[in-house]
């Protein structure tokens, strides 16, 4: 059953052991988070985990306990065993997140019960965060800068050989599991298409990554024997891939015609890595062994993690190239992210999502920036042309490579300048977010977990710079009395 919120407690800190006073941050963050528009939003999602869950069923966990852990687990960097070991051994965690003395939940169900927040809810939830801070005095929406970043995927360094042993192993322990469910006539006359070639292809996947060690220390014809090498066991790696590939077809046609729940759970289970198997097969043949060029759109970098994209931004090694998603971030005056996009592939910032942000900050706040800027990357002249239809006054978007005398004059001006030094501050805006707020690397599977990811860091950002505001409002006030 549905529970929004246990009955309030206002005595709890007075009954603890030792005198606790909590800190005006934590205060200030507590005010916003009884918002009861964030408890609304949040509980119509909570209502779907399953069916009548408003009227029967054991009492849930909170959705006000689900809301506050989750931001507090993303404003410590907690993993949900930490999480759940700090809320059983802290007064003060206890009393922000309105556990009181209930049972803490087990680090299971508080995963399960914020995966269960939608994406698009997430977004809901960011824009909730700004209009907090427009109607506390935090932003006035007058100032807009953009800037993309990249947020890794949780995945081990992509190479062909250990993507196909990546492959053999998932689809071999499928079909040592299949062996239960199919007909056992059929285990015993094939039992050869349910053997399992994980440890060959694993020795294969080594002997080839040391030999591509040896080889980039090699020259000339002590190269190409090298490299002879490593087309033969690559030639080995991939028959032992697509020899696997081959029984877990067939493996799967019989788990189908045994229509169990189970036998039709693993069928799937073959048919999804079966498919990015025979992708992987593909892009090594044409890569290593018929030489070709493989453009970065067609290829796959994880067989868990398949929607991961490869970046490449310009940066230095051993940056220059990234794997992960690219996410366009849209901030406010006052430091708060208004809008984020999750973007497919590795698009450069002159296109859509400048669009976007403008026609975003018009319905949020309901009138254009007064000034609106981004670097280089953003520049082109429909980008301009938007953002002075949007009525933008100010428009701060550099020129890339030569500029005539008219331009040089232009961006020249002293407002110009002064919007340049504004958006110089969202790179700093950006190393929070990938360090504190934990978006340098992703560690939910899946999109749906990337957008999650992505959408509790943004919101736990504008919580806490919201919070901090009020804080040294206060101090100052105090100051000034």
């Amino acid at each position: 059953m549905l529970i929004i919120a246990y009955p309030p407690d206002p005595k709890f800190l007075a009954r603890a052991p030792f005198a606790y006073q909590p800190e005006p941050s934590l205060l200030a963050l507590d005010q916003l988070l009884e918002d009861p528009r964030l408890l609304l939003r949040v509980s119509l999602d909570l209502m779907q985990s399953a069916p009548h869950a408003q009227e029967t069923g054991r009492p849930s966990v909170p959705v006000e306990v689900t809301l506050r852990e989750a931001v507090v687990r993303r404003l410590q960097g907690w993993s949900y065993r930490e999480m759940e070991s700090e809320l059983a051994g802290s007064i003060k965690w206890r009393w922000f997140c309105r556990i009181y003395d209930h049972p803490v939940p087990d680090h299971t169900t508080l995963q399960a019960r914020e995966a269960l927040i939608q994406a698009a809810t997430l977004h809901e939830l960011t824009d909730l965060t700004v209009k907090q801070g427009q109607d506390l005095k935090v932003t006035r929406g007058e100032k807009l800068r953009g800037d993309s970043s990249v947020v890794e995927t949780h995945i081990h360094y992509p190479t062909d050989s250990r993507l196909l042993a990546d492959g053999v192993r998932v689809l071999g322990r499928t079909l040592a599991r299949a062996r239960d469910v199919v007909d056992g006539r059929r285990v015993r006359w094939q039992l050869a298409v349910f053997c399992n070639h994980t440890r060959q292809a694993r020795r294969l996947a080594r002997q080839i990554g040391q030999t591509a060690r040896e080889q980039s220390r090699k020259k000339g014809k002590n190269k190409e024997k090298s490299e002879a090498k490593m087309r033969k066991l690559y030639r080995r790696l991939l028959g032992a891939t697509q020899e696997t590939w081959d029984h877990a077809r067939l493996v799967q046609t019989w788990l189908r015609q045994a229509g169990q729940p189970r036998a039709l759970a693993l069928a799937e289970t073959l048919e999804h890595f079966g498919e990015l198997v025979q992708q992987v097969l593909s892009q090594t043949v044409r890569r290593v062994l018929e030489g070709e060029t493989v453009p970065a759109r067609e290829k796959i970098v994880s067989l868990f993690e398949p929607h991961t994209a490869i970046i490449q931004r310009g940066k230095a090694a051993p940056l220059e190239t990234e794997y992960g998603r690219k996410v366009w971030y849209s901030e406010v005056d006052g430091g708060l992210i208004s809008q984020y996009q999750i973007q497919v592939g590795n698009p450069p910032d002159d296109q859509e999502q400048w669009g976007a942000s403008l026609k975003h900050q018009q319905q949020q706040f309901g009138h254009p920036p007064k000034m609106a800027t981004g670097d280089r990357g953003v520049h082109s002249a429909e980008n301009e042309q938007l953002a002075e239809q949007a009525g933008v006054k100010e428009v701060a978007l550099p020129k890339p490579g030569h500029k005539t005398e008219e331009r040089e004059v232009y961006e020249g001006q002293g407002w110009f300048k002064a919007a340049l030094r504004f958006r110089a501050g969202i790179e700093g805006r950006i190393s929070v977010l990938r360090g504190p707020r934990g978006l340098r690397r992703c560690l939910n599977r899946g999109e749906s977990g990337i957008e999650r990811w992505v959408g509790w860091g943004i919101i736990t950002n504008n919580l806490a710079v919201i919070a901090a505001a009020l804080t040294r409002r206060r101090r100052k006030k105090k100051a000034a009395a």
